[in-house]
């Protein structure tokens, strides 16, 4: 482990957007650490791409939504 400083305006953003994820402000740079390693590494790839594909290899298989209502049902049919 160790100290990466960052200027106040990217520590701000981060603070802000670990709110929304629910992550904590670690969690969330590192979050997008890895996001920002993984896009260099694979530059042709889309964020859902590679969002899609990391959670394949950690196991976690998409479930479809199923709609909450039968007027939903309806429209998705």
């Amino acid at each position: 482990m160790g100290i990466v400083n960052i200027d106040d305006e990217l520590h701000e953003q981060v603070r802000r957007a670990s709110r929304v994820s629910g992550r904590s402000i670690n969690a969330q740079a590192a979050f997008w650490i890895k996001v920002g390693l993984l896009c260099e590494l694979e530059p042709t790839l889309s964020f859902n791409q590679i969002m899609e594909r990391e959670l394949a290899r950690a196991g976690v298989a998409p479930t479809p939504l199923v709609p909450s209502s039968p007027a939903l049902a309806k429209d998705a049919a």
